[in-house]
C-alpha cells in the first residue's frame, strides 16, 4: 500500500512552471522482493520473465517493480497530469471508465453519467447496475487463486479538427502506441472497432449535419478520427487488459537452470484484477498523446498567461 506521494524536484516555482524540465518522483517504499526469488529461474506463464531473461542475458532485475511491472505506470500518470492541465487550456478533457470486467459488461452511459459515477465505486464503472456483478467476478477469481481481465473505455471531448496526419503520424497510431505501452494491454480499438467488420457501409458511415453552426456527425463509428486525423467528434477508444499473469494457482513452467519442467504457484501481493487501477493510466496516456499533437499543431502556446 504505497502512499504515491509525489515530490517535485524541478520545473516549478511559486506554483507555476519555469520552462525547465519538470521532474517528479514517487518513492516505492512498501517493497517485499522475497517472493520474486522463486520466479528468477522459473518464468511466470503470461509474464515477461522469460523474454526479459533472454533479451538481457540474465542481467534483468527479477525483483519486481521494473519496466515490465505495472508500477512503471506511476510515471505515466505523473506525465498525464501535466498534459491534462495543458489540454484544458484549449478546452480538451479526457476521462476513462470500465465497460467490462471478465464476462460482465456495462451498458453504455451518457458523458455526464460517466463523470458522475465512475469515481464513486471500486471498479470505476459508470453503470451502477453492473458494479456488484463486477465486484463479485473479481472476488470469485481471487478465491480461486486466479485473475480476471477487462476493458477500459477512454474518451476525449472538445478535440478540434486536424490533429494527426496520414501514414506515419496518424492519431490512432500514436494513441495505440501509447496505450500498448501500458503493461497487460492486448487490444485497442477506436469507435465501432472490430464490430465494424460485420457492418455495411451504410451502417458504419457517419452522416454529416450542422448543429449550432458546427459541422458534426450524427453517429460516431469513426471514434472521432478519420484518415488518421481528428474530425471534431469525441475520440473514443477501448483498451483490453489481459488477466494478471501472477496467480496463486499452480501452473506449468520450466526451470531455466537445468532446462527441466517445473511447477509454479506465485506467492506475494498481486491483484486478482488490475483493470480498476488502469483507468487513470489510460487517461494519462491518451492525454500525453493528444497534448503532443496539440503542441505540434501550435494550438498550445509556448507561454500561457
Amino acid at each position: 500500500m504505497e502512499e504515491d506521494r509525489i515530490e517535485v524536484l524541478s520545473g516549478l516555482f511559486n506554483g507555476l512552471t519555469t520552462g525547465a524540465p519538470i521532474c517528479m518522483l514517487v518513492w516505492n517504499k512498501d517493497t517485499d522482493s522475497q517472493a520474486y526469488d522463486e520466479t528468477r529461474y522459473k518464468p511466470r506463464p503470461g509474464h515477461a520473465d522469460y523474454v526479459a531473461a533472454i533479451k538481457y542475458g540474465g542481467y534483468n532485475d527479477h525483483r519486481g517493480g521494473g519496466r515490465f511491472s505495472g508500477r512503471i505506470t506511476a510515471g505515466y500518470v505523473m506525465a498525464g497530469a501535466v498534459a491534462r492541465k495543458l489540454l484544458k487550456t484549449i478546452g480538451i478533457d479526457v476521462l476513462a471508465h470500465i465497460v467490462q470486467i471478465g464476462g460482465v459488461k456495462a451498458k453504455a452511459k451518457a458523458f455526464d453519467e460517466i463523470i458522475k459515477n465512475t469515481d464513486n465505486n471500486t471498479v470505476r464503472c459508470a453503470d451502477t447496475a453492473a458494479i456488484k456483478a463486477m465486484q463479485e467476478a473479481i472476488e470469485s477469481a481471487a478465491k480461486e487463486g486466479d485473475s480476471i481481465g477487462g476493458v477500459v473505455e477512454a474518451l476525449a471531448v472538445n478535440v478540434p479538427v486536424g490533429l494527426g496526419g496520414p501514414a506515419c503520424d496518424t492519431l490512432e497510431g500514436d494513441l495505440a502506441r501509447a496505450l500498448f505501452a501500458i503493461p497487460a494491454v492486448k487490444g485497442v480499438e477506436f469507435g465501432s472497432g472490430f464490430s465494424a467488420a460485420a457492418m455495411k457501409g451504410s451502417e458504419h458511415n457517419d452522416p454529416f449535419e450542422i448543429r449550432d453552426n458546427r459541422i458534426v456527425t450524427s453517429t460516431n463509428n469513426s471514434g472521432g478520427i478519420s484518415g488518421g486525423i481528428s474530425n471534431g467528434m469525441p475520440i473514443v477508444a477501448r483498451v483490453a487488459f489481459k488477466p494478471a499473469a501472477s496467480i496463486a494457482r499452480s501452473q506449468q513452467t520450466v526451470d531455466l537452470r537445468n532446462m527441466l519442467p517445473a511447477e509454479l504457484a506465485v506467492r506475494g501481493r498481486h491483484d486478482a484484477c488490475i483493470v480498476p487501477r488502469a483507468v487513470p493510466v489510460v487517461e494519462a496516456m491518451m492525454a500525453v498523446t493528444l497534448c503532443d499533437h496539440a503542441l505540434a499543431a501550435g494550438l498550445i502556446p509556448g507561454v500561457i498567461r
